[in-house]
C-alpha cells in the first residue's frame, strides 16, 4: 500500500508541473491579448477626431479685410508670435526653440510660403490642426503645440486667425526637426497620450455662443456675456491655462487644478495663480488691477516679469479694453483653490532675517522703500506681490541675480529697470535678502535656502 501510493505520488507530481506550465502559458497567451486589444483602443481612440465644422465653407471670404484684422487680433491675444518667432527672426517664420523635459520643439512656419508654410493648407486644415490636434495628413500633432486648449477656439475665430496668416508675406524657412529623447520621438505613440488626456472639442467654443451646460452656467453666474466672454478668452485663445496650470509626467495639464499656479516646463519661472485665493492668488486683486496688468505690464499689485513680460509686450497689451475687463471679470470669479504659501518651507531663523534686512536696507529701499510699498507706477510693490510670495520663489530669486524690465508697453512705454545683483551678492547674501523680502510687510511665505539660490544661478 505504501508502495503503491508513493508511486501515485510520484506520477502525479510529474503531471502537475506539465499542467501549471499549460495553465500559465494560457494565462500569458490572454495577458498578451488583452494588452493588445487595450494597445488597439488607445490607438483608435488617440485617433478620434471632433467632426463638428470640420467640412462646413468658411464663414466667409478670407481676403476680407475685416477678417483678416480680427485674425490679426486673435494672434495678439494669443501670442502666437511666441512660439512662431525666432529671436531675432521674421515674425511668424517658424524657428524658435521650446525646451521642454522631453526635449526640443521648435515653432514652425506659419507665413504663406507654400513649401514650408502654410501656403497649401485650407481652412480645413487649418481648423483640423487647432480643434483636432492633426496635421493636413492626419499626421498627429505633439501636444506642445497646445490643441488641448485651442480645441476649445470656435470655427469662426480659426477661420479669421488662417485668414491673416495667409495674408502674411511669404518666407521661405525650414522647419527644424524637434530634438526629442526616446520614445518621445516616436510620434504615433502621441496616439496613446491623446486618448489619456486629449478630448477634441471643448465647452468653451460652445460658451461663447451661449451653447450647452457651460454656456448657460456661465452667463447665469456672469448676469450678461461678459464672463462667457472672459472664459472664452482665458480658456482658449489665451491659453492661460497652459503656464498657470500644473502637468503630469507626461506633460498633461492636472485639469483639476487649473489656473492654480505651476512651474513652467523647460524655463523654470513660476506662473501664479489665477485663483482667488488671498495670499498666493488674485483674491486681493480688483478687476480693475488684473485688466491694468494685462494691458500695460504693471499694476498697484505687481508688474508682470519673465514670460509674462514678452507675453504683454508682444499681445496682450493690445488686448481691447472690453475684452481685459472680461478677462480680468473671469478670474476674479475663480474661487480659492486652498493654496497658502505660508504651509511651503520653513520660517527663516532670526539670523538670515537680519542679514536680509541689512542687505534690503543697503540696496532696495531706495526703489521698494522700507514699507516693502514700492513707487507706483515706477517699482512694484514686495508686500503681497505674488511673485515674492509664490511656493517656488525662483521668481524673486532670478530677478535679484539677474534683473530685468518690466514690458514696454502704450500704457507704460518706459519702464523702470531691477539692476542685476547676482555680481555682487554671494549666494547666501541672495538666500538671505530674499528670505526677508518673503516674509515681510505681511508675506509669510518660507524662507529660500542656499541651494535655491544655487539651482537658479546655475540653471540655463
Amino acid at each position: 500500500m505504501i508502495g503503491r501510493n508513493q508511486d501515485k505520488g510520484v506520477s502525479a507530481g510529474r503531471v502537475a508541473p506539465a499542467s501549471n506550465r499549460l495553465r500559465l502559458a494560457w494565462i500569458a497567451v490572454g495577458l498578451a491579448i488583452a494588452a493588445g486589444v487595450a494597445v488597439a483602443v488607445l490607438m483608435s481612440v488617440g485617433h478620434r477626431e471632433d467632426d463638428r465644422d470640420a467640412t462646413r465653407p468658411a464663414a466667409s471670404n478670407l481676403s476680407d479685410a475685416a477678417r483678416i484684422e480680427q485674425g490679426r487680433y486673435l494672434a495678439l491675444v494669443g501670442n502666437c508670435m511666441g512660439c512662431h518667432t525666432a529671436v531675432g527672426g521674421t515674425p511668424y517664420a517658424g524657428g524658435r526653440a521650446l525646451p521642454t523635459p522631453f526635449g526640443t520643439f521648435y515653432g514652425p512656419n506659419l507665413t504663406s510660403d507654400a513649401e514650408t508654410g502654410l501656403g497649401k493648407w485650407s481652412a480645413d486644415d487649418f481648423w483640423r490642426a487647432l480643434h483636432n490636434g492633426k496635421g493636413p495628413d492626419g499626421q498627429l500633432l505633439y501636444p506642445a503645440f497646445p490643441y488641448a486648449t485651442y480645441t476649445q477656439v470656435s470655427r469662426d475665430d480659426a477661420d479669421a486667425l488662417f485668414a491673416y496668416l495667409r495674408s502674411l508675406e511669404p518666407v521661405k524657412q525650414a522647419n527644424r526637426d524637434h530634438e526629442l529623447a526616446f520614445p518621445y520621438d516616436q510620434r504615433e505613440l502621441v496616439a496613446v497620450w491623446r486618448a489619456l488626456y486629449f478630448r477634441p472639442g471643448g465647452d468653451a467654443a460652445k460658451a461663447e455662443r451661449g451653447e450647452g451646460a457651460a454656456g448657460t452656467a456661465a452667463g447665469a453666474a456672469a448676469g450678461d456675456a461678459q464672463l462667457v466672454r472672459g472664459r472664452y478668452l482665458v480658456d482658449g485663445i489665451g491659453h492661460c491655462a497652459e503656464c498657470h496650470t500644473p502637468r503630469n509626467r507626461l506633460g498633461a495639464l492636472q485639469r483639476n487644478a487649473s489656473l492654480s499656479g505651476a512651474v513652467i516646463p523647460g524655463q523654470s519661472w513660476y506662473a501664479p495663480p489665477l485663483s482667488g485665493d488671498p495670499v498666493t492668488g488674485l483674491g486681493k486683486w480688483s478687476a480693475e488691477d488684473i485688466a491694468e496688468l494685462l494691458q500695460t505690464g504693471i499694476s498697484r499689485r505687481g508688474a508682470a516679469a519673465g514670460p509674462m513680460a514678452e507675453a504683454v509686450h508682444v499681445g496682450l497689451q493690445y488686448v481691447r479694453d472690453d475684452d481685459a475687463k472680461a478677462m480680468a471679470a473671469y478670474l476674479k470669479s475663480l474661487p480659492a483653490q486652498g493654496l497658502d504659501a505660508r504651509a511651503v518651507g520653513t520660517a527663516p531663523s532670526a539670523t538670515v532675517m537680519e542679514t536680509g534686512r541689512g542687505l534690503y536696507e543697503a540696496q532696495c529701499t531706495q526703489c521698494h522703500k522700507s514699507s516693502g510699498e514700492g513707487v507706483y507706477p515706477a517699482w512694484p510693490p514686495l508686500a503681497g506681490n505674488l511673485s515674492v510670495t509664490a511656493p517656488d520663489a525662483v521668481n524673486a530669486i532670478k530677478l535679484v541675480l539677474r534683473g530685468g524690465f518690466s514690458p514696454s508697453t502704450a500704457g507704460h512705454p518706459q519702464p523702470h529697470g531691477m539692476p542685476p545683483f547676482g555680481q555682487a551678492m554671494k549666494d547666501q547674501d541672495v538666500a538671505a535678502v530674499v528670505s526677508y523680502i518673503r516674509n515681510s510687510w505681511g508675506n509669510s511665505a518660507g524662507g529660500v535656502s542656499l541651494s535655491d539660490v544655487r539651482r537658479v544661478r546655475e540653471a540655463r
